[in-house]
């Protein structure tokens, strides 16, 4: 794999094409903005996504789908609402057998189904795999150390795209457990907004430490019903990415919620944005698959009633403070 793809030129998507382009790959960037290409191929920047990073000269970005079908892997980090469509334009371009490597979290809302489960259906000959864990787009791009999880349900795949990606500061890890990867990835999201709001209210480090924790739980009980592995989600694309997102309002999760506690609205916060807070669309299908399944994920409800049903912020806090005291482990 000497020729990589990457579909997204965001700030996640920017950082990972440094990473190709680090582990000595021909990395093609493709972006929707002209601008964004401009820059990329004469200013060695993306000026709009990811403007204090200077860029290899030798990575080239392109807004051509039809470009990318020399790949021998695609790095697909469209927002995940959008993943679906992507793969499909992308698909009428790429031959059979190019792997597909998803890099953005999320449930499709309109669905129900795992990223993982999109693309599949609409490229049902591409081997599909996932790269998810702790990491923040500028630390990456600036070559800080980081790990990852990468999994497919190929060992082949899997192990191959890891040789073609990994080094010193950029480490994935093998994985098999396809579903418990993107699970964690997703459900870590609506948690981040929960600290978010818990830091906004400043209530303190105690119940930010409680909020992740029992998070953890709702994440493990959401996996169960995937099928996902307890080990998966208690690894990088787990509790080490749920660790980094609900401790840094570098997480545009976690600042969504924290602006959110200090007292301003959903619509004035995105309103000021030009990035996804994908746990603002993924908390509406995990509550939804949770009522339906019967799940007890009290702070998905709490964070899907105030962003969802516009409910008052401290009045939702202080119902799940008041829940009944359970076992620690039902």
């Amino acid at each position: 794999m000497q020729k990589i793809g990457v579909l997204g030129a965001g700030a996640w998507g920017t950082a990972l094409a440094v990473a190709a382009r680090g582990a000595g790959r021909d990395t093609l960037l493709w972006a929707r903005e002209d601008e964004v290409v401009t820059s990329v191929n004469t200013a060695h920047v993306n000026s709009l996504f990811l403007p204090d990073v200077t860029l290899d000269p030798e990575l080239k970005a392109t807004g051509a789908l039809e470009d990318l079908a020399d790949r021998d892997a695609i790095l697909v980090v469209s927002p995940a609402q959008h993943m679906r469509a992507m793969v499909r334009a992308l698909k009428e371009h790429l031959p059979d057998g190019v792997p597909l490597v998803i890099c953005s979290k999320g449930i499709e809302v309109a669905t129900g189904k795992l990223l993982s489960e999109a693309v599949e259906e609409e490229a049902p000959n591409n081997p599909v795999a996932v790269l998810s864990g702790p990491t923040f787009a500028i630390e990456v791009a600036r070559g800080l150390p980081c790990a990852l999880t990468l999994a497919s349900k190929d060992e082949k795949t899997g192990k191959a795209l890891v040789a073609a990606l990994g080094q010193a500061t950029f480490r994935p890890y093998y994985n098999a457990d396809i579903v418990g990867a993107q699970i964690g990835g997703a459900v870590k999201n609506v948690l981040a907004i929960a600290t978010g709001i818990s830091a906004g209210l400043g209530v303190g480090e105690n119940a930010r430490a409680a909020v992740i924790t029992r998070g953890l739980a709702e994440i493990i009980r959401f996996g169960k019903l995937y099928g996902a592995q307890t080990e998966t989600l208690m690894g990088l694309s787990g509790l080490g990415d749920l660790i980094l997102t609900c401790s840094s309002t570098q997480s545009r999760n976690m600042s969504l919620g924290k602006a959110i506690g200090e007292g301003r609205t959903f619509e004035e916060i995105m309103a000021e944005r030009n990035s996804v807070a994908e746990g603002a669309h993924t908390v509406e299908i995990v509550h939804k698959i949770a009522g339906e399944k019967g799940l007890d994920m009290p702070i998905t409800a709490a964070v899907y009633n105030i962003l969802k049903q516009g409910r008052e912020v401290k009045a939702v806090m202080d119902e799940l403070m008041a829940r009944p005291f359970t076992s620690e482990h039902r």
